[in-house]
């Protein structure tokens, strides 16, 4: 099942639970506005409920962007039927997602690569992209909402096991053990540096792709965790340490 929740102004949190004990839930977001965009589709297997739950708060076939932070199966396994599913729907990657994935792809509808800074206009909101190389993909974008200050980082800001809509503790060294443990970020220096860049642009929200949303309030935990804790890849991949990894 996908738990539903406004998060903020127009921006809905769809969210399935952790299959497993310890594991990571699943978020995607819609933006209700005159040009919806849907962030993150989840995998294949996920569509039907996530369309579902899309349908719960607006008719699918209404959407025009389906944005896609990195290629991978969580962020966009269900691409495809959604843009099918949506006429006017275009697929947004970062300009080299949209070189190296998109382009060699069975993809259904228009495919629009962004570079830094580009905008798309929803009505209400508006769509600023950054491009965040090695966070966690070469490929990697993340997406700032301008109106309710809101930033979807995808992979980054993550808490472990089942989370409610909004997360008010401090999780922050508990994000630091999955990320090493899973193997997620190769180098600690890409990140640092666009932590650096997310505390510039002051957002009131950050929703992550794993976990709950974090109000501006209870960040500044999270953020000094990336900076000061080890986080990168130490040879562990999903907790199995790999033969000559480190």
């Amino acid at each position: 099942m996908v738990r539903i929740d406004e998060v903020a102004d127009g921006i809905y949190r769809l969210s399935s639970a952790p299959e497993q004990s310890g594991a990571i839930g699943f978020n995607q977001f819609l933006i209700v506005d005159d040009r919806p965009a849907l962030i993150h589709t989840g995998t294949y297997p996920m569509y039907e409920a996530v369309r579902a739950a899309v349908a719960e708060v607006i008719d699918p076939a209404t959407l025009r962007h389906v944005v896609i932070g990195h290629f991978e199966a969580a962020e966009c396994g269900g691409m495809d039927r959604f843009v099918q599913a949506a006429p006017r729907a275009a697929l947004v990657c970062s300009a080299v997602g949209a070189r190296v994935n998109l382009a060699g792809w069975n993809c259904a509808g228009a495919v629009r690569g962004v570079e830094e800074g580009a905008v798309i206009d929803l009505g209400r909101h508006r769509l600023c992209f950054l491009e965040t190389p090695h966070v966690h993909h070469w490929d990697s974008l993340m997406a700032f909402e301008e109106t309710t200050a809101s930033l979807f980082p995808a992979d980054l800001f993550i808490q472990p096991r089942d989370q409610p809509a909004v997360v008010r503790e401090d999780l922050g060294r508990e994000m630091c053990r999955f990320y090493q443990e899973s193997g997620i970020f190769a180098s600690e220096g890409p990140v640092r540096r666009v932590v650096d860049r997310i505390e510039a642009l002051r957002p009131e929200w950050i929703h992550p792709m794993h976990g709950g949303s974090l109000p501006a309030a209870v960040v500044a935990p999270y953020v000094a965790a990336l900076r000061l804790e080890p986080f990168a890849f130490d040879g562990r991949l999903m907790g199995r340490r790999v033969p000559g990894g480190g």
